[in-house]
């Protein structure tokens, strides 16, 4: 029998329904596997050696999507062919893209993740799935080495919080801690300086950048979207940095603040420790 001519698996099937549970935290936690959706999760996910177990997809997404069927061919990961209503019972969103894997876990101890490069993002008691995910993205573009999830923080596995990363989960280490004092001490041990992003904090965010400040190894530390970071959190950091607001807005956004941190950070640790003169200045201009 052809694959074309093959049954599509349905709604109802034991594979699907078995896959349909990881939709659960406590189901995700007793197996360390999680759900990825659509053709860019699924597409980087396979970028990850052993990460993806199972595809399942729809006729159309596997004709539209050859070169993940053929990453998946390669790896020998298991292809799936379902229904569409097989498929909407896995995928989270109104209109699925027609393409759901199976992944395992991928989160690191945090020592891996504590050492791994010059920046990095803490996000503490961190709720919100989108707002997890956009600081995992955001961390991802500015070149940050890993982050790390600490206290009552969001399962970075959830389904939100995968799609909000739009691959990034993928892409750098990521680190599940309890204690966020712990490591934040564990990060100073290591020589990297811990920096609260805080509104009321004592260090403007230009000014680090113009003294040198940022760039240090740097991890940041960003609290809860709601009401930020506990004083007595805040006050383990080596600095308390403020976003400057020129115009009349209240405040940024989690995320939107995580963007513009890591991105200074990026930049000065990117920038020539030393700026020669202009060309063609000799000296002082003046009498």
């Amino acid at each position: 029998m052809s694959e074309a001519d093959a049954p599509l698996l349905t709604s109802r099937s034991g594979r699907v329904k078995t896959a349909r549970r990881l939709a659960r935290r406590v189901s995700r936690a007793e197996t360390r596997l999680f759900l990825a959706e659509g053709p860019q999760a699924v597409r980087e996910a396979l970028t990850v050696p052993g990460c993806v177990r199972e595809i399942f997809a729809v006729a159309a997404a596997a004709e539209q999507h050859r070169d993940i069927r053929a990453a998946a061919a390669r790896q020998q990961v298991a292809w799936q062919l379902v229904d569409d209503a097989a498929l909407a019972s896995l995928a989270e969103t109104v209109q699925p893209q027609g393409l759901v894997a199976v992944c395992r876990f991928l989160d690191v101890p945090a020592p891996d993740v504590i050492g791994s490069g010059p920046l990095l993002a803490v996000c503490a008691d961190v709720r919100d799935p989108g707002n997890a995910g956009t600081v995992i993205r955001c961390a991802d573009a500015a070149g940050a080495a890993g982050v790390l999830l600490t206290g009552s923080s969001v399962d970075p596995y959830n389904g939100k919080t995968v799609r909000a990363t739009v691959g990034s989960l993928f892409h750098l280490p990521i680190a599940l801690a309890r204690d966020t004092a712990e490591v934040v001490a564990q990060l100073q041990m290591a020589g990297v300086q811990v920096l609260a992003a805080d509104g009321g904090g004592e260090l403007d965010l230009d000014d680090a950048a113009d003294d040198g400040t940022l760039a240090a190894p740097t991890a940041w530390l960003f609290g809860n979207e709601a009401w930020g970071l506990p004083a007595e959190l805040a006050a383990l950091a080596d600095h308390r940095v403020r976003i400057p607001v020129h115009g009349r807005a209240e405040s940024l956004n989690l995320a939107t603040a995580a963007a513009v941190c890591l991105y200074a950070s990026a930049r000065a640790q990117r920038r020539p420790r030393h700026v020669g003169r202009m060309a063609g200045a000799s000296g002082p201009v003046g009498d």
